[in-house]
């Protein structure tokens, strides 16, 4: 069994959580784009100029988030490393955890099994009717962290419930786990296409919170170098942290 190295170091402008003579990555910011899109042509800052800037190398994207996800961001810095991990990422062989709110109550635990089609192009433009993907196998396990109800009416229900919870995709879907969220009706908060608008103004009110409360916190994969298991985790950006303080939940976070 390979050994697994746990890295949390970091350093820059952009938060680097791990580097090496192959691979970089970094803590990505909420609300910054990975690359350009046409979801935001004003945009003029982007993770891979930045990064790419900051250390004086050309670096390659090895997957992507949203802009409004944080967490891990991992680059290769050379064709070879690129393609070799790239392909763990296209054999669904990188593992991944996420930490995200969500409205209500899931279960204790669970698996999400739904299938997926592409509805965003590479640029973010939305795919019409007739160049659809057919849809393809999405897999997400969950669990559910910590609970809260607010004596706080926002939907039409007296009181409030929010679920802090643990992802882990097993698939690398188009916005996988915010679709799927979604489809077992607990939207995450703060997310403008498949959340509810109720709930993410609550928590702007209440917490002062405007960014998606997603963030990807592990990554594990092999290194391109000599196949060891690198595991990569980034701390939770801070007005996410705030939040999870605000509600109580620092301890179950992990």
């Amino acid at each position: 069994m390979n050994e697994l190295f746990h890295v949390n170091a970091s350093g820059g402008m952009l938060d680097i959580l791990y580097r090496d003579d192959f691979l970089v990555a970094i803590n990505k910011p909420a609300g910054l784009l990975v690359h350009r899109s046409d979801i935001d042509r004003h945009e003029t800052r982007f993770a891979v100029q930045l990064l790419r800037d900051q250390i004086g190398r050309r670096v390659h994207p090895l997957h992507r988030l949203d802009k409004g996800t944080s967490g891990v961001l991992l680059f290769a810095l050379d064709a070879d490393s690129a393609r070799e991990v790239g392909g763990q990422f296209q054999r669904d062989e990188v593992g991944k955890r996420y930490l995200a709110i969500v409205r209500g109550w899931p279960p204790e635990s669970g698996t999400i099994d739904h299938p997926l089609s592409r509805q965003f192009d590479d640029y973010g433009r939305k795919l019409g009717a007739e160049s659809k993907t057919e849809a393809l196998p999405a897999v997400t396990d969950y669990r559910r962290l910590a609970t809260i109800e607010l004596p706080d009416v926002v939907d039409r229900y007296p009181s409030s419930r929010y679920a802090l919870v643990e992802l882990l995709p097993k698939t690398g879907r188009q916005h996988q786990l915010r679709r799927h969220l979604k489809h077992i009706a607990h939207p995450i908060i703060g997310d403008a296409t498949w959340g509810k608008g109720i709930h993410n103004r609550f928590f702007q009110q209440r917490f002062g919170c405007r960014r998606m409360l997603l963030a990807c916190t592990r990554m594990e994969l092999r290194h391109p170098r000599d196949d060891r298991m690198l595991s990569i985790e980034a701390p939770l950006e801070g007005s996410f942290a705030s939040v999870i303080g605000a509600l109580g939940w620092s301890e179950a976070r992990g």
